[in-house]
């Protein structure tokens, strides 16, 4: 059985081994549906849980559109703004509704898909992502408070009781932190709606009509 350590250090170990998808490393040329999902499949490989996991698929992507989370594509083909929508949406689909999605990317997507005149999705994502290595870093040195914080409880149990409690409890304060940081989110994007609430009632308008169509 592995000690807390151990598992502490192959935690650090998975997390050095993910990154971010590179603007760089997306084409510059649009790309039908089958080209989107493989080249998903491919970059976000080492985010999966499990090698059978499906990062992206077609119905997945189909669903976006109608739920109006991803501008439709053009002639089938999908832009590169529209990947890097799709990659944002990756991040935050296990964590939000599709409603608190679109409320959140609704302004981002009216004022700066496909606007070559000011700010592109590009810039901003390129901006956002910098903050990745600093990021990383406050998370680890946050972990490792963490799981110092619960190396001295429960003192009187047998040493391998006392590991998985140790465990579980840090397994506990992780998981309040994502709780707290839910609860955040979702409190700023009701913000967000309550803010923009003729944009929002125009964006349901087209949704129903595609949802009864599919």
């Amino acid at each position: 059985m592995k000690t807390n350590h151990e598992r502490l250090r192959e935690i650090f170990a998975r997390l050095d081994s993910l990154d971010y998808v590179k603007p760089n490393q997306i084409p510059d040329i649009d790309l039908y549906m089958d080209q989107v999902t493989t080249f998903m499949d491919d970059h976000l490989e080492k985010s999966k849980r499990y090698p059978d996991d499906k990062v992206l698929t077609k119905t997945m992507i189909n669903n976006y559109a109608k739920n109006n989370l991803l501008p439709p594509p053009v002639k089938k083909k999908y832009s590169k703004e529209h990947m890097l929508l799709l990659i944002y949406i990756y991040y935050f689909k296990n964590m939000l509704s599709f409603s608190d999605i679109e409320s959140l990317f609704g302004p981002i997507t009216e004022g700066h898909f496909m606007d070559a005149s000011g700010l592109s999705l590009q810039d901003i994502y390129e901006q956002i992502f910098s903050l990745e290595k600093e990021q990383m870093k406050r998370l680890k040195e946050d972990m490792i408070r963490k799981y110092r914080s619960v190396q001295d409880m429960f003192p009187d149990q047998e040493p391998e009781d006392q590991q998985y409690l140790q465990l579980f409890a840090f397994i506990c304060e992780l998981g309040f932190d994502v709780y707290l940081k839910k609860q955040t989110i979702e409190f700023l994007i009701d913000q967000i709606r309550a803010e923009h609430p003729a944009e929002r009632k125009k964006k349901k308008q087209p949704n129903s009509a595609a949802l009864s169509n599919g």
